[in-house]
């Protein structure tokens, strides 16, 4: 344990660690559901269709390096615990035993560069099998769910911040949702959805007994 953290809090596998703990931190909030999986709320195809300036540089960098089609923050975790294996074995298996003295940060500073730029393809790679499912819960705002009940499964929702499952017969499908505050919706709520925003790739949601009239 005492050599992992030696080596993990070394320079520069300490850049890829904060990252890391960051993208761990941000994961298990998602897993609350107390923010959008999306927070960034860009994705490569996104951008393209509607983004400007820089935003479409991202997307076409994305593009070409084969991270497009799935969340920017999914790709940015990718990249940090690819690179965090790869600066923490360089770090173990060749930096510890160098006598480098001052020169460990010039040296670092490239090895870090190195893990960054080895860790593309491997991102690139595991982006590939998971693009379907993001396409697949993309797709449904292309046909008919308004009107279908689901959900809760933020902890709260407002104009800019929810997410809802709709049972599709399989693992269900997350949708972002979107709703005055004032109306209270919590975690377990069921909600029917009632328009497609198309600019935010959200639902605009009432309560079921809203719905219902009740």
């Amino acid at each position: 344990m005492e050599i992992f953290l030696q080596t993990a809090l070394s320079f520069p596998t300490v850049l890829f660690s904060f990252l890391l703990c960051l993208a761990i931190i941000y994961w298990t909030i998602v897993a609350f559901g107390l923010v959008d999986i999306d927070l960034l709320d860009v994705e490569a195809d996104s951008l393209l269709e509607g983004g400007s300036g820089s935003a479409e540089g991202i997307a076409v960098l994305l593009s070409k390096l084969k991270l497009n089609g799935v969340p920017v923050t999914l790709v940015l975790s990718l990249l940090a615990a690819s690179a965090w294996f790869l600066s923490y074995f360089a770090e173990l298996l060749l930096l510890s035993h160098l006598p480098l003295g001052i020169l460990r940060y010039p040296l670092g500073l490239l090895i870090a560069v190195a893990a960054l730029a080895l860790s593309l393809p491997v991102a690139a790679t595991i982006c590939s099998p998971l693009r379907p499912l993001f396409r697949k819960a993309e797709a449904v705002t292309s046909k008919s769910v308004l009107g279908q009940t689901a959900v809760v499964r933020s902890g709260r929702v407002t104009l800019e911040h929810g997410e809802a499952v709709l049972e599709d017969g399989g693992a269900g499908l997350i949708l972002k949702i979107r709703t005055d505050e004032a109306k209270g919706l919590k975690r377990g709520d069921r909600v029917v959805l009632l328009e497609y925003l198309e600019a935010q790739h959200a639902y605009r949601v009432i309560t079921e007994d809203e719905f219902r009239g009740i």
